[in-house]
């Protein structure tokens, strides 16, 4: 069973088959910030700060779980897609609102 070809992008990229501690930490690091950063863009609205700290509590939380799976599944490189997709899509909200007032 050839395990590193089964590897997802992240994973190989982070080398989590030679150096494990460091790979998963690396790619903790980057579906956290690639959730926080589909989060803010897509679903995030003005919140008390208490209610922000518990949503992100429970979304760092919840990608704990996500790193698991991103060694064999593209976790992380449905985040980066999604992120892209977000940022071009307020990108041209923002230019068509500009464009109508």
């Amino acid at each position: 069973m050839d395990v590193i070809g089964r590897l997802s992008f992240f994973a190989s990229l982070y080398h989590v088959h030679e150096q494990p501690e460091k790979g998963m930490w690396l790619l903790y690091g980057t579906i956290v910030v690639l959730a926080i950063i589909v989060y803010r863009l897509g679903f995030a609205r003005e919140l008390p700060l208490l209610k922000n700290v518990v949503i992100y509590t429970l979304l760092v939380l919840g990608c704990t779980i996500l790193t698991f799976f991103a060694v064999f599944l593209p976790v992380a490189e449905g985040l980066l897609v999604a992120a892209v997709v977000l940022i071009i899509y307020k990108w041209r909200l923002r230019q068509e609102r500009k464009e109508s007032a």
